[in-house]
């Protein structure tokens, strides 16, 4: 899985695989700190190397990582990533858009299309989290089927100087039957 290029048009978006000359975009949206300190594993300031570097890293083996673009526009810009690791508890979703394209729904359709694409290659589950500082993705994760795990834990925070910050965590049954709340809720 990890090692095929895959892409996902959605309703609105276009997910593709992210590219070396992507970074530039990469940068543009993801050095914004409101944006970034909503993430535990990037740095802040988000430099132009750290950019570069994200875009050459190889995918690990189970992984996936999707640039979020919106075709109709000229250039089909890169408006935030979506992807899934592996880690000790099966796969674990990411994902960020720029703030420009924040409240329309699209980190809700992104989430939604890997989701289908983790379906058909047979992930059953996949967890996920958000700093409690950060209730927009609360409404990502249950628009999309997450529940809350109950568990809120200590997430450092790379762009908030490494300081521990509160978490809750979600779990997502891919194979239950769920009701989608409307996709515009977040």
């Amino acid at each position: 899985m990890g090692r095929i290029p895959m892409f996902m048009r959605t309703e609105r978006l276009f997910l593709r695989p992210t590219f070396p000359e992507d970074w530039r975009e990469i940068h543009r949206g993801i050095a914004d700190f409101r944006v970034v300190s909503m993430l535990s594993r990037a740095p802040w300031p988000y430099g132009e190397e750290d950019a570069k570097a994200f875009c050459r890293r190889p995918l690990p083996q189970g992984a996936m990582k999707f640039s979020v673009t919106l075709p109709e526009l000229h250039g089909a810009p890169i408006i935030g990533q979506v992807g899934l690791e592996r880690d000790e508890n099966g796969h674990e979703l990411g994902y960020w858009i720029g703030r420009r394209w924040q409240r329309r729904g699209y980190a809700t359709e992104a989430v939604r299309g890997l989701m289908s694409m983790a379906r058909a290659f047979g992930i059953t589950q996949i967890t996920a989290g958000h700093f409690l500082d950060n209730p927009a993705s609360s409404k990502v994760l249950k628009a999309n089927g997450f529940v809350e795990t109950g568990e809120v834990s200590p997430t450092p925070c790379a762009a908030r100087g490494g300081e521990v910050f509160l978490g809750r965590r979600y779990v997502c049954n891919l194979f239950e039957e769920v009701s989608m709340p409307d996709e515009k809720a977040a």
